[in-house]
């Protein structure tokens, strides 16, 4: 398979490089297009307001080519596809994330991003993270990647969907099995620690803590925390067609510029 990897942890990432090495060793045609630093939490942005700089970059194992760019995982997947590959992935693949991309973690994470904005161009993608944890988790979660690549051609898949995958970090021999979860709540109990520069000027670091003990038993987070490898089919397309037909009913909104 000609597969493009991404992610959001850089171009010299040890999740990247462990899945770059394993999928290449394979036969796999690997190409790498990833951030030049790290770019986590950034979302679906896309860099319009200066230029982005592309670089050949070296990755150990026989990978097919590597670049880096100072933009965005949705520029480098957007770039890799539109101009420096010679002909598009059969799969795009983001990751390996150092860290779980659970619930509504997708909406923040620039490693679902890069994987959406493949979706976005109808192309077959994968966004796959894993708790954090000794290397070997990286290990884990490329070799359950390669296999369930045999497989993946053949799967159904939506139209511009992903499917998003996060590895729990226990060793391999003790992983309990695959799940297919819906995404869970993932809330936070946010804070900001106030702190002071050394000119005397005030600052404000984000920090906080999963919220995870009202997970249902099907979601994403339980199955993770349970020991299981989620699976998770995701679309982009939010529209709650409930509220929509119920709103429709509701005819108020047609009374509205009477």
């Amino acid at each position: 398979m000609r597969i493009l990897l991404s992610n959001d942890d850089g171009i010299h990432a040890p999740g990247l490089g462990t899945l770059a090495r394993i999928l290449a060793q394979e036969s796999h045609e690997v190409y790498v297009c990833a951030p030049d630093r790290q770019r986590s939490a950034t979302g679906h942005s896309l860099t319009l307001h200066k230029p982005l700089r592309v670089e050949h970059a070296h990755l150990d194992g026989p990978v097919a080519g590597a670049w880096s760019t100072t933009g965005t995982p949705a520029d480098c997947v957007k770039l890799a596809v539109s101009e420096l590959l010679q002909e598009p992935p059969d799969v795009v693949i983001s990751g390996i994330n150092s860290g779980p991309n659970l619930g509504s973690d997708i909406l923040y994470s620039g490693t679902v991003a890069a994987a959406m904005e493949a979706a976005f161009m109808d192309l077959p993608s994968i966004a796959v993270s894993a708790r954090k944890g000794e290397p070997a988790v990286y290990l884990t979660a490329a070799r359950f990647i390669s296999r369930f690549l045999t497989t993946f051609k053949q799967a159904p898949r939506s139209k511009r969907g992903l499917i998003n995958i996060n590895i729990p970090a226990v060793p391999e021999a003790e992983i309990k099995g695959v799940k297919l979860c819906q995404l869970g709540v993932r809330l936070y109990n946010d804070t900001f620690e106030k702190r002071s520069d050394p000119n005397g000027r005030d600052y404000y670091w984000l920090s906080g803590q999963a919220i995870e003990d009202t997970e249902a038993e099907d979601s994403d987070v339980f199955a993770v925390n349970s020991g299981y490898i989620a699976v998770t089919p995701v679309l982009f397309n939010m529209t709650d067609l409930d509220l929509m037909n119920r709103l429709d009913e509701s005819k108020q909104l047609s009374t509205l510029l009477k």
